[in-house]
Formats: structure tokens, sequence, C-alpha cells
């Protein structure tokens, strides 16, 4: 061949592969701007939202300042896969990276989220693998990829060109065990991201100007936060496995003949005829008429959601009709549904929607989506990363979006059917922030718990630190205290006979021995319901924000406050809506301390005024609720209900705290339908003036749920 033709036909490659290689930068959305180099992911979090953008509601935050500079990030494409390298500046605190139980400021460390059934050991191994995290200097940034991606959060910087041979006496710390173990470099100034195996670094920046505005950003682009039905906010009680018809139909007498409020009844595996892997079809043994059970129940004002997982046993009647649209390897002897596909989400979704759906099953536990323990070697229950789908993802890849795709070819039903719900789930992955469904995990420590409400709100997630056993009455008051302040109160009694407040111990509780003061623990835990009940309406409308604004309905102090340097570690304490601070206690402790931010705040029990950028030690009883009220806040608190349906109407009394309040809001639609997104609701606007209130109503909704008789100043 001619030489200079070879030399033309070489510059012609590399240019074409600079070219290939160059950096894109598009803007995506108000204050969304994408960065690509190489070859974005088929299987990306963002190719499968399935959500559209709010843009309207974008355009109504402040105005974005550059946060950082698109044009400052720097992808490296290499034989292992592609490197991210994004600027961090001295000053910059991080958050975020899905739902971390044992961390919450994230700079100067190692994350990996990864998917993982027991995420313990600080590794960055969650139930929610989220490559998104969020910057006090007012940014968040989106990896958009499903790989396993690690994140050196300002922990290494890459050496580049010539380095000087240092042939000094080192660093100068000494020469004591201690001084040779110190680690006195500081940290770099950017965050530097692995992803192996990418072909292409694919970044979205979300700009604020402020962290809030940052993460409102981020939820409007995955198409509005959550709005769950109104039931979902009330009280959940999932049964015994081994739970039969009768056994629930003497549950739900209790609870009522009690006066102990609860929306939900959950079944556990046994109510299938296999759980692992699963039939999805009812046991004759221990359900033997469900659609009467489905019947009774709702006549009581009580859902049904049913625990499954989506490993497909060769016992359910669309394990054929699977066969050709699941993964290589089982699990549990159960096919792995292709949901990244098309066949497999339509034959999942059409029975699902017929045997269930249809005939009144109001929401599902989506167990197992979370892949086994990676931490040990015994863990092997999962399908392997190295498997392969017919649609084209692997197992690695589709481990990180199981949940997701799960969920969304769940909650499609309900969606086409005009019904609102609310879920559990195992694990989602990014831009999750508009599904109505509630992370949980077998874990059980009270304090990670709390943490994770915080961590939840960095990544448009939901947190359910559900109850189960516990060592002592002050502890299950405690447990409980945290999930009447969470996004979902569920009582996970899988493994009891009688609800914990009758009795705690496990083994006792069996066996049928339950506590000398049964009825006064019960009347501790009715009250702390009760306070869950009043607390819907402003629960309700603190999550309609989330669907509208993409403010998140529980969110760490710092998203509030970035400009207090105080609230950076503060992970035990959050904001409920905008004026309510919560402050849980764990285990069985009877006093904590206690910082408020800016500003004065109420003691909600006592009505005691403290002011804020102070730190205080605060007693808390069994049956108060650890929460404080910004000054000029109007609470509204509905009487207590035993349970929510579309005909509910709630009798509201609201709480004036301070002289000058802010006029306060409330959300009113039909709170089961899809409706409101067509314009279907009201909202109530509450004003105090001339030490009297005033009630305005506007909207298109006839009908009115929110009944304002009474108002108190406090």
């Amino acid at each position: 061949m001619n030489h200079k033709l070879s030399l033309q036909i070489i510059a012609v490659i590399t240019l074409f592969a600079i070219t290939a290689n160059a950096q894109q930068i598009k803007e995506m959305a108000p204050g969304v701007t994408r960065v690509t180099v190489g070859e974005a992911d088929q299987f990306s979090p963002y190719n499968l939202l399935q959500e559209k953008p709010k843009v309207e509601a974008m355009n109504q935050l402040p105005a974005t300042e550059a946060g950082i500079d698109p044009k400052a990030i720097r992808v490296e494409l290499n034989a292992r896969g592609a490197v991210v390298h994004i600027p961090l500046g001295n000053d910059e605190e991080l958050y975020g990276f899905g739902l971390q139980m044992n961390s919450f400021r994230q700079r100067g460390l190692r994350r990996r989220p990864i998917v993982n059934d027991n995420p313990l050991n600080d590794l960055g191994y969650t139930h929610a693998p989220t490559t998104f995290y969020l910057s006090t200097k007012g940014y968040g940034i989106f990896i958009n990829t499903s790989r396993y991606t690690t994140f050196y959060c300002g922990t290494h910087k890459q050496v580049k060109g010539n380095v000087n041979v240092n042939t000094g006496a080192g660093n100068g710390n000494g020469q004591s065990v201690e001084d040779l173990y110190k680690n006195s470099n500081k940290q770099s100034g950017e965050v530097i991201v692995d992803i192996p195996g990418a072909k292409g670094g694919d970044v979205f920046i979300f700009n604020g100007p402020t962290l809030k505005n940052a993460l409102q950003r981020y939820n409007l682009f995955a198409g509005g936060g959550a709005l769950p039905a109104m039931w979902g906010l009330g009280v959940q009680y999932r049964m015994k496995a081994d739970s039969k018809q009768a056994d629930v139909y003497k549950m739900a007498n209790y609870f009522r003949d009690n006066h102990i409020p609860v929306d939900v009844f959950g079944l556990e595996p046994k109510w299938q005829t296999a759980a692992y892997s699963c039939s999805y079809v009812w046991s004759s043994e221990y359900f033997p008429a469900p659609q009467e059970l489905i019947d009774k129940m709702k006549a009581q004002g009580i859902k049904l959601n049913l625990w499954e997982h989506a490993y497909t046993s060769p016992a359910s009647p669309i394990y054929g009709a699977l066969a050709n649209a699941a993964g290589d390897y089982k699990v549990w002897n159960g096919l792995v549904p292709d949901f990244a596909g098309k066949v497999a989400p339509k034959i999942f979704a059409d029975y699902h929607q017929q045997t269930f759906v249809d005939k009144g099953i109001a929401a599902f536990k989506m167990d197992e989506c979370d892949n086994s323990n990676l931490a040990t070697g015994d863990a092997t229950w999962a399908f392997p990363e190295l498997s392969q789908f017919p649609s084209g993802i692997d197992g690695e890849q589709m481990h990180q979006q199981f949940g997701t795709l799960y969920f969304q070819t769940m909650y499609g039903n309900y969606k086409r059917s005009n019904k609102r719900s609310f879920f559990n789930i195992r694990s989602l992955n990014g831009f999750a922030s508009s599904y109505p469904v509630a992370l949980y995990s077998d874990t059980y420590v009270h304090k990670e718990y709390i943490r994770m409400i915080s961590n939840a709100g960095f990544s448009g997630l939901l947190w359910s630190p559900e109850v189960r056993e516990s060592s002592s009455v002050t502890e299950l008051c405690r447990r409980t205290q945290t999930a009447i302040l969470s996004a979902q109160t569920v009582f996970n009694s899988w493994y009891l006979k009688s609800p914990p407040w009758l009795q705690y111990d496990r083994d006792k509780n069996n066996r049928g021995e339950m506590l000398p003061n049964a009825k006064e623990a019960e009347a501790h835990i009715r009250a702390l319901l009760n306070f869950r009940m009043s607390f819907i309406p402003y629960l309700y409308t603190a999550f309609a924000k989330y669907n509208r604004e993409g403010v998140p309905p529980f969110r760490a102090l710092v998203t509030d406050y970035p400009e207090d340097k105080a609230t950076y570690d503060v992970w035990d304490e959050y904001m409920i809506g905008d004026n309510v601070l919560a402050a849980p206690l764990a285990d069985s402790a009877s006093s904590r301390r206690v910082y408020l931010p800016k500003g004065n705040w109420y003691d909600y029990n006592t009505n005691k005024l403290y002011t804020g950028g102070q730190t205080y030690t605060i007693e808390t009883g069994l049956e108060q609720i650890p929460i404080f009220i910004k000054q000029g806040t109007i609470l509204p608190m509905a009487k207590p209900i035993e349970h929510v349906d579309a005909a509910t109407k709630f009798e509201i009394t609201c709480y004036v705290y301070g002289s000058n309040p802010v006029p306060a809001e409330l959300f009113e639609d039909d709170g089961v339908t899809f409706d409101f997104d067509k314009g279907q609701y009201n909202l109530l606007f509450m004003e105090w003036r001339s030490n009297k209130g005033k009630v305005n109503r506007k909207g298109n909704l006839k009908t009115q749920k929110f009944i304002v008789n009474t108002w108190i100043k406090i």
C-alpha cells in the first residue's frame, strides 16, 4: 500500500477516534447539564427512566448558578473502562450515594454503591445503589451507569507529568509507631469515579443554586416526587409468615375492638403455594377463600399487601411463558424474568393485574431483589453477575436495576387502573423519586434506621424503619416513635404470633406468654399511632409538595440549612415538611441532645420556646413525640381516626406557633386516584389575622376532605 495513503488512513482513523471521544455537553432541562465522552451505556438509569421531567416546575426554581463548570469534568477511557474526574473545592461537603447505613458525610471516603442484601461495614453497599451525590456548594452529580462503580471522594490525587524525587527526611511526623501510621495528606481537590467495563463516561449535573434546589432539580427531572395513596400514610401491620385466613380475621377484630389504627395488613410468604421460588398462587390450605378475605378486610377499612419476589417457580402458571424471557441462571430453581426487555414485564404484569390488582389487592412487598451478601463467601443465592438476559443486559447491571425494573412492572398495573398505592421494596436505583415505594431492610440497628431517614432524602428515596421485636417496652416505644416520624409506619411481625406491644420478646410472644402490663404497653402504642393518624394531613401535603416541587418530605437539616456548618454532621435529626424538626431517641434512651438551627423552635410536647443555633438536652416520655415546631408555623392536626378511605373526612385543629405565623397550606384530593394530575385537587390556605383563623379553599375538587374546626394559639 502507498505509504502516504497509509498515513492518511491512520490520520482519518485517529481523527475519528478523537471526535468520537470528544466531550459533548447538552442542556437536558432547566439547570440540568449532561456531559458525555464516548459511548453511553444502553441500560443506564436514564435510558430506563419511564417518567418525564417536570420542566415547568423546574423553571420555577431560582436561577441556576454554575456550581460546577461542565468543561471542568474530565473523562478518561482506557482498557479497564471509564474514569471520571470531577472538581472538588476545599470547603465542600458531600452527601448521598443512595441509602447509606453507616455514614453521613461522604467526603474522604471510598464509596461503592452496589446493591447488597446486608449492607454493613460502610463499604458503600446499599439497598439503593444510587450513583448520585450532592455538594454543599449547591450542585448534584449523577453518574449515568448501572455498572458497579467506585467513587473516591477527595481521597486520591492523580500523578501527571514529571514527579520530583523526594530526597528529604520524610513527612516530619517523627519515628513513633503512632506517627508512622498517621496520614497527614490532605484530601485532594477532585472526586474520581471508576466505572470498569464502560465504553464512555456519562455525567448529569444538577445545579442549584443551593443544595436543596439541586436536589429539587434531580427529583423533578425524575418525574417529581412520590405521592402515595393517602391510606399508605396510615399504619401497616404485617402478619406472621404462617398465618392463616382465620388468623387475619382474628387480628383485624383485635385492632378494631381495641381502637388501634391500622390501614394495611401484610401477608407474608405462606399465602402462596410456593415462596422460594414464588408461584403467585393462593394456598388453599392457608387461604381457602381469598376473595372473601379481600372483601371482609375492605369492609373493615383494611387493605391487603402481598409479599413476593420475582424469582418464578416451576409451579407458577407463568413459568412456561417466561422460559424464553428470563436469564440463563436460576434463583431457588426459579426463573429470573428479564424486566429490561419487553416480553417478561408484560407476562408478569398481566398475570398480576388479573389475579390480584383487579381483585382488590392494594399493594405488594417486593423482597429479595437486592443480591446476596457480597461481604461473605457463603452468600450465593442470587444470580451471578456473569448472567446473560435476552434483552442484552448482563447480571451485574441487572442486579443494580432489578428492584427498579421489578417495581416499574408492578406499578404500571396500578397506574393503568387509576389506583394509587404504597409498596415496600428491598432495592431501587437512580431516578426513582416518583415511585410510591419505601425501602426496608433485614438489618435492625436503631441508630442506623434513623440515619437512613436523613440519607434517603439525598437520593429521592423513601425509607421504612419498620418495628419488629425489642428488648423492653421503652425500646419498643422509641422504635415506634421513629416509625411514625418516617415515610411509612410498619410493624413487621412476620416472626411474631401476637403484636410486639403485647410481648416484645420473640420467644415468649410465640409461646403465648403476654406481658403482665400488656394493656399499658398497648395504650402507649395506641397513643403514638393516633398521633400518626392526626399527622396525615400535614404529611400528605408535604408529599404533595414533593410531587409538585421536588422537595423531599423527609430530609437532613443540612438540606435546609447549608450555611450552618453545625448541621453538617447532624444525621439523627431531620425535617418533616417545612416546619417540623424530628429528633428520635434511639434504643431505650430517655433523653438526648438536640441541635436546633437558626430561628426559634417550640417543643411540641411542652410548648416551651427554644432559641436556635444551640444544642439542648431534651427528655421525651413514651407517649410523647420527639419533634420541634418552627416559630411562625400553623400546624394542622386532625382528630385521630382508625383508618383512611376515599370517604374519610379529617376534622382539623390548627395550632398557631408564634405571633406572626406564615400562612399554611393543605393539599386536598381524593387520595386514591391519579386524578390530581388532571387538576382535580384543592389547596386550602390557612391564615391567622387579628387573633382569628381564616381558611380559603381554591381548586377544582368538588368534595371536601379537610374540615378546619378549631384554632389554638400557642
